[in-house]
């Protein structure tokens, strides 16, 4: 076993914690230190980040235990539905429900918690100044921004660990509903709340997808809901094919891919450090992320993996053409990560035939391009969040231009994140 799994759980929980500490204490105690406790936290849980993934990769260098790539342990039982003195089989033939709180630890998720907490804590050390005019004065939501940038960052990991679909469909509702209040953040403004209300919806028709797809493989599995329960069937029935379609259209809203990309354009609408961690580090990258730790289900259903490889090709493409069009710095940029992850997309709709090698290359595409993804494309935001900063919040590519000498660093940064999304 990991010695990691003793702290695993603190690394979500930080993130949690400071988040409603600065809800509760923000506005009338910290102030204009309000970002303190996110920052804080966010700096702990990459810390212990680390140290799960140098746990992991000793382990799979060592092999000192069975199965080095994959451990799960729960820490207490969440609730249950059903007849408490029933143990065992017997529980599940009833069609009860256990849910634990219980994490996983393996390749996957400890590469996804140190890319969410490395880029959530620099964006939120980014947002210190942004989140101040040229005056030095905070924003008036100040302590409202970094509680809920420390709840999206608990949330997402919560997601990536959890070890049973519960626990993943509520790190995912969290995210979505941190989401709404950053990019609504600035309230005062029609085209903000309007845009906050379009992601919340669009996203929820997603949602309820994958809620109905998570539904359809519990009954399938025979009531299971951890993922070595679900991944790990010698036989799936025809309810597999509905549940990875399902769960594929939940991935859509979640990531912006056709017919629910709609929403991540007008994201833009929040402050800049919320569009580098939308975009790069958390929400849109949960598709994936789904996709990836469900790839056993659907490297076994070709039909499905079909559709994801049309419906992302096309996205891809779409978005790229569409990001020709475009005058507004950030709308490219948005328009750049919908493309993008079409390419993850197409990798893992590239995994077929689970008893082959394909799906394992598959993860290992998508996974390495989220990675890299992730960073290139927090730089790129957060350079733009300078540009747009420095010229008084215009953004129009017809406005600005010749800003190498007067912005020198973000010319840099922009340069070499522009090279790294050309690569």
């Amino acid at each position: 076993m990991y010695d990691a799994m003793a702290y695993l759980w603190m690394i979500p929980v930080f993130p949690i914690v400071a988040g409603f500490i600065t809800f509760i204490i923000g506005p009338k105690v910290l102030r204009s230190q309000a970002h303190l406790p996110c920052i804080i936290a966010g700096f702990i849980s990459f810390i212990l980040s680390l140290m799960v993934l140098n746990d992991v990769v000793k382990a799979i260098q060592t092999s000192d235990i069975a199965n080095p790539s994959s451990v799960a342990v729960s820490y207490f039982e969440w609730f249950r539905t059903g007849d408490p003195n029933l143990v065992g089989e017997n529980f599940k033939k009833t069609g009860a429900l256990k849910a634990e709180f219980s994490l996983r630890l393996d390749p996957l998720s400890s590469a996804m918690i140190v890319m969410v907490t490395f880029l959530g804590t620099l964006i939120a050390v980014f947002s210190t100044g942004y989140m101040r005019d040229h005056h030095g004065h905070i924003d008036p939501g100040y302590p409202r921004f970094f509680a809920s940038v420390s709840l999206f960052l608990g949330s997402m990991l919560i997601l990536v660990l959890a070890d049973n679909v519960l626990l993943l469909y509520a790190g995912w509702e969290g995210v979505g509903l941190c989401s709404y209040l950053l990019i609504g953040f600035w309230f005062e403004k029609p085209s903000a709340c309007k845009a906050a209300r379009k992601a919340f919806l669009v996203t929820r028709l997603g949602d309820v997808a994958l809620f109905l797809g998570f539904a359809s493989l519990w009954v399938s599995s025979g009531y299971r809901l951890d993922f070595d329960g679900l991944l790990k069937l010698d036989n799936y029935d025809s309810g597999v094919g509905l549940a990875c379609f399902l769960m594929f259209l939940g991935a859509c809203g979640k990531s912006a891919q056709f017919p629910l990309h709609v929403w991540l354009p007008d994201a833009m609408e929040g402050p800049s450090p919320v569009s580098a961690l939308i975009h790069a580090a958390t929400m849109v990258t949960a598709g994936v992320y789904l996709l990836a730790r469900f790839m056993p289900l659907f490297a076994s259903v070709p039909e499905v993996q079909i559709v994801v490889i049309a419906v992302c090709t096309f996205t891809s493409l779409l978005a790229a053409l569409i990001a020709l069009t475009q005058t507004d710095l950030k709308r490219i940029l948005a328009y750049s990560t919908m493309s993008q992850l079409g390419y993850m997309f197409m990798a893992l709709g590239a995994g077929i035939d689970p008893k082959s090698a394909l799906p394992m290359l598959a993860v290992s595409a998508a996974i390495f391009h989220l990675l890299t993804h992730a960073f290139f494309k927090a730089l790129l935001f957060l350079s733009a969040g300078s540009v747009m900063h420095s010229m008084h919040d215009v953004i129009d590519l017809r406005r600005i231009g010749g800003l190498r000498k007067v912005l020198p660093l973000t010319h840099i940064g922009f340069l070499c994140g522009a090279l790294a999304l050309a690569g």
